[in-house]
């Protein structure tokens, strides 16, 4: 009998659009003629809750738990809340803003009697005046939040939009607590969870129920419906996998999980997901599988037959969005900046240019883990070919290509095929600032339809990327961004802070470095990471090398990712974090370029060493 499979996403990830793990593994299994259908129950939970009756619940259940009730304003207009609710996710819900930025690119749209006589200071202003799809969304995103927060203060500490109780599964070195928590009574929130995937169950009758754990914020709800099936389907097999497998339970000993599951698989899953059909239609042994973790005699057992079955990047097939709930999801505009608000709002397809990252050489990365270290590319024809399978299923033209580091010879030949064919999408990646993107290969990228790029600038001092041997320097990054800005593409850049041995001076240096970055619109966008250590980077494996001790924690056979380190050559960085914030706040609003760094600090600071023109002589050369 041949085996039927149920891919889930479980809560929570992003609202927007929808997580591509199981529209990849989909497009695989689809492939092989496996019976396979995917669910989404992070959008599906979440618009579950979001509506009148729930929470009239969720106001009675706050009542009944709280003797202080905390957001009293939310509580005093609970009315308000309930009978608003549907019609404020139904708006979110309705809103395509995606072909927008398109419309906007210079050159894409033709001139004629009308257009040619644009005032562009008017249109500029009125802009701002008539912008009113995305001032009611920026205020239907407070109403939902406020909810939000009302039901985590109040009903559920677990809850948040992207993330569920995250707190427990992050750096669990033991299972003990999350083991403790899945023994507790379930909440309102994980009640609507069970009679869901209650639902999937009727509709599907899997033999195979394989959940995506993506972040540490998935991995709760996901052994709460793991738990259930294993009550009400005893006869179904239940498998995990997924970034957080990948990269925290490579040495799992703690046999306490399998409570839960029967299979744990690491890295791609279309090769060991392929081999636990064939086991469980028993054609082949448990030591047949790859890359899968079981119980054998109340042990925990790797089976792992080499040679491995490899399915190359370029050989796979389009994801499949079939199943998903693609009307149901929700664009948020919880920051009015035009590159924050990507990761939010808007459907975009999600693609990948290349598997792993061509560089891999980061120090503070997991370059030795197989979704950096295992590069495999495809060709642009390729790729547009699966853009095209995905546009005529989806009927969305935005696409957000999700690489560690998309290569810049890529994208070129990307872009050029997509010019070629006259196939015209909305698209965003990550990038490394390579010297390769040129302002022509910018332009270009444009023209194909690029609206925006993120790329890692860490921290912006020349001693500390060569350190972590980054690849590039500040001068560099600076033209890199400016020749992507001139393009009209924005640019989003990831900052650190607290990297082994870096002073007081150097964080204040790379503040002024980002201001500078942003007054000169290099960047239009960017957030602050305070540094972890993570236990598969080189800085995790040698941190004699770097100047670090680490502290802990102690492993304790299940989780293990995050390090505690110190850092004696360092500053204490983490003093830093609301100044940094605060500062970036005002630069993604376009303000307080000419406010004293002091000033965004509530303590004495090392005053910069820096020209305030740095970044300005750099574009100069």
């Amino acid at each position: 009998m041949q085996t039927k499979v149920l891919l889930i996403t479980p809560p929570f990830t992003q609202l927007n659009t929808s997580y591509p793990a199981t529209a990849y593994l989909k497009g695989f299994l689809d492939s092989k003629n496996i019976a396979t259908n995917q669910c989404d129950l992070s959008i599906e939970l979440f618009i579950k809750i979001f509506t009148k009756d729930f929470i009239a619940l969720v106001f009675e259940e706050a009542e009944k738990n709280n003797e202080n009730i905390e957001f009293s304003l939310v509580y005093e207009q609970q009315q308000d809340y309930i009978l608003k609710v549907d019609r404020v996710i139904q708006f979110l819900q309705q809103h395509e803003v995606t072909a927008a930025y398109q419309m906007l690119q210079h050159g894409f749209l033709p001139k004629a009697h009308r257009s040619i006589n644009l005032n562009e200071e008017e249109f500029e202003y009125g802009f701002g005046n008539l912008g009113i799809i995305d001032k009611a969304k920026h205020l239907a995103t407070l109403f939902i939040e406020e909810l939000g927060d009302f039901i985590r203060a109040n009903v559920d500490e677990f809850f948040s939009f992207t993330r569920y109780a995250e707190q427990i599964a992050t750096a669990a070195s033991s299972f003990d607590e999350i083991d403790s928590y899945l023994s507790f009574e379930t909440t309102i929130i994980e009640d609507q969870l069970l009679l869901l995937m209650a639902s999937k169950l009727e509709q599907y009758q899997p033999d195979l129920v394989c959940f995506t754990i993506p972040f540490p914020g998935n991995l709760f709800a996901a052994l709460r419906c793991a738990k259930f099936i294993k009550k009400h389907a005893k006869k179904t097999k239940i498998a995990f996998g997924g970034g957080y497998c990948n990269t925290e339970l490579l040495l799992l000993s703690d046999p306490r999980i399998f409570n839960y599951v029967d299979f744990i698989t690491l890295n791609d899953g279309e090769g060991p997901l392929l081999k636990l059909c064939e086991f469980i239609e028993k054609k082949i042994e448990k030591n047949e599988l790859e890359r899968t973790y079981l119980l054998e005699n109340g042990k925990v057992v790797y089976q792992n037959k080499t040679p491995n079955t490899i399915f190359h990047h370029s050989n796979l097939p389009a994801p499949t969005y079939i199943d998903l709930p693609l009307h149901q999801y929700i664009s948020f505009l919880d920051v009015m900046n035009p590159m924050h608000r990507l990761w939010t709002d808007g459907k975009w397809n999600k693609l990948t240019v290349a598997h792993g990252c061509y560089w891999k050489q980061c120090t503070f990365c997991d370059v030795n883990l197989d979704y950096i270290a295992n590069y495999q590319n495809t060709t642009a024809e390729d790729l547009v070919d699966k853009i095209e399978k995905i546009i005529a299923e989806t009927g969305t033209y935005g696409f957000h290509f999700v690489d560690e580091a998309a290569p810049p010879k890529i994208l070129r030949a990307l872009a050029e095929e997509l010019l070629k064919r006259k196939i015209f999408i909305t698209w965003w990646t990550n990038i490394r600032f390579e010297k390769t993107f040129t302002p022509e290969l910018c332009a270009l990228l444009a023209k194909s339809g690029c609206i925006a790029v993120t790329g890692g600038l860490e921290v912006a001092s020349d001693r500390l990327l060569e350190k972590m041997k980054k690849g590039v320097d500040i001068a560099q990054v600076a033209r890199v961004t400016n020749s992507f800005s001139e393009s009209n593409i924005m640019v989003h850049a990831y900052l650190m802070y607290g990297f082994p041995t870096e002073t007081d001076q150097e964080t204040i240096d790379s503040l002024e470095i980002v201001r500078q970055l942003f007054q000169n619109n290099c960047i239009q966008s960017a957030f602050w990471h305070l540094f972890t250590t993570t236990v598969h980077s080189p800085i995790g494996k040698n941190p004699d090398d770097f100047g670090i001790k680490i502290i802990g924690p102690k492993f304790k056979g299940f989780a293990q990712n995050d390090l505690y380190h110190i850092d004696s050559l360092g500053a204490d960085h983490k003093q830093y974090t609301e100044g940094l914030n605060l500062a970036l706040h005002n630069y993604l609003n376009g303000l307080g370029f000419e406010v004293d760094l002091q000033d965004w600090f509530d303590f004495k600071i090392t005053p910069t060493k820096l020209p305030k023109k740095l970044i300005a002589s750099f574009l100069k050369k």
